[in-house]
């Protein structure tokens, strides 16, 4: 795929977003910066759930311009939030198939290949009350993927989940980084985890964002604001460890 392009502008209550960045249409953008920043309220703009003045392309498919607006559900956008919201009275399975066949004709992964790759033959029967934080996140992870978007946003994907629940969901981001073509979005507080998955970080302060730049993926505190760094510093000394020379 191509460029992803955007220039989004809007008042939102007291907040105004004023972002524009072009990305590669491949890899994995982390899009980093403390709460109230916008990182969200971004995202929904992207999928069409909130909508600014401006445009979105995507490839060669304009999702927004001065003329047109296409609405999220013919937008080949996949969304993952912080929360599954799975639909309960449906097994697994069912999930899974009810969001390839909303995709419709469109070119992309089958049941069977999201499953396996994110280990969830042995769960496919039972429903998503029975299962573990991690899995559940798992099986939305897939449906979003079923969707066949051609291009996946990722809320904050881990921070409802516990760190044996994060532990177990990693590798599995990991492996889809590495296996899918895909361009993906995704938002995070957390430096290590943005470390492990990006090859491509933006930092946002006030609805505005900053350059595009490569993952240190040696230096997870690079993504990190000087307040950030200062505040780290504060708790190290605090646990009484001691400042250097």
């Amino acid at each position: 795929m191509s460029e992803i392009r955007f220039r989004l502008a809007g008042r939102f209550g007291d907040f105004r977003l004023d972002a524009e960045a072009t990305l590669p249409g491949f890899g994995v953008t982390a899009l980093v910066g403390p709460s109230g920043a916008g990182k969200t309220t971004l995202l929904r703009c992207l999928a069409g759930l909130a909508r600014a003045q401006g445009e979105v392309r995507v490839g060669e498919a304009v999702w927004q311009d001065g003329r047109a607006f296409t609405p999220t559900h013919r937008r080949g956008v996949g969304y993952v939030f912080q929360e599954p919201s799975l639909l309960a009275h449906l097994s697994v399975r069912a999930n899974l198939a009810y969001a390839a066949k909303r995709a419709g004709a469109r070119p992309g992964p089958e049941l069977d290949e999201v499953s396996a790759m994110l280990g969830l033959g042995g769960l496919l029967h039972r429903s998503p009350d029975a299962l573990s934080g991690g899995e559940r996140q798992r099986v939305a992870i897939a449906r979003a993927l079923l969707s066949r978007p051609d291009l996946l946003l990722m809320d904050e994907p881990l921070s409802s989940l516990d760190a044996a629940s994060k532990a177990e969901v990693m590798p599995y981001l990991e492996q889809l980084h590495r296996s899918l073509a895909l361009p993906v979005i995704y938002v995070s507080h957390d430096a290590l985890e943005v470390a492990r998955l990006a090859d491509r970080v933006i930092r946002m302060e006030a609805g505005r964002m900053g350059p595009v730049r490569e993952a240190a993926s040696d230096d997870p505190l690079a993504i990190l604001s000087d307040g950030q760094i200062r505040t780290l510093a504060r708790a190290a000394l605090a646990a009484g460890l001691e400042a250097g020379p």
